[in-house]
């Protein structure tokens, strides 16, 4: 599925962080600046996630470790979801659990089976600092979860068990990006 660009957006696009790269890999600080600063790297992040296809985007991925994500992420009955959080809070994860195929773009080109829940809420601030609560079911559930694992420097691999964290270990070292990752 390719995203469509939010009309008006004069963001740049910023180089991805890939898995192994220290700022993936610790918990992300607080925003205390709700200025122009951060409404540039909520542009830069839109762009950035739309050149390389994404769903979600966590500020971490371009090497800025700050609690901020954005997404365009469709749920399951299709209803496109497009927004941004400052400093999200994952307050709720229930109902059954999915394991469905996840990729991220800090790992291009490998995906694997990964459990999430499939409703989630997130609560926050936007980046003129307003209170947020986003809810999401199905796909868009498993969006907002992914993402706030990155703020706490979790990526999808990390929920992964026995042969399928190995198989995905594997994929990564053998990946051309990933030749140099720790794993």
């Amino acid at each position: 599925m390719r995203n469509r660009p939010i009309p008006g957006s004069s963001g740049r696009v910023r180089a991805m962080s890939l898995f192994g790269d220290p700022v993936l890999h610790g918990p992300c600080d607080d925003v205390t600046d709700f200025g122009p600063s951060l409404a540039r790297l909520v542009e830069d992040m839109f762009a950035t996630m739309y050149a390389a296809n994404g769903v979600g985007l966590a500020a971490n991925q371009i090497g800025v470790p700050l609690k901020v994500f954005v997404y365009d992420c469709p749920d399951d009955d299709e209803i496109r979801h497009l927004g941004h959080v400052v400093n999200p809070v994952l307050v709720e994860a229930d109902g059954i659990t999915v394991r469905g195929p996840e990729g991220c773009l800090s790992l291009p080109g490998l995906e694997a089976g990964t459990p999430r829940f499939d409703h989630a809420v997130v609560e926050g601030r936007s980046m003129t600092g307003e209170p947020v609560r986003i809810t999401g079911t199905g796909w868009f559930a498993r969006c907002l979860q992914h993402e706030c694992d990155h703020i706490e420097g979790r990526v999808y691999t990390d929920r992964l068990t026995g042969l399928r964290r190995a198989r995905a270990l594997r994929a990564v070292r053998r990946a051309p990006w990933g030749r140099t990752a720790p794993a």
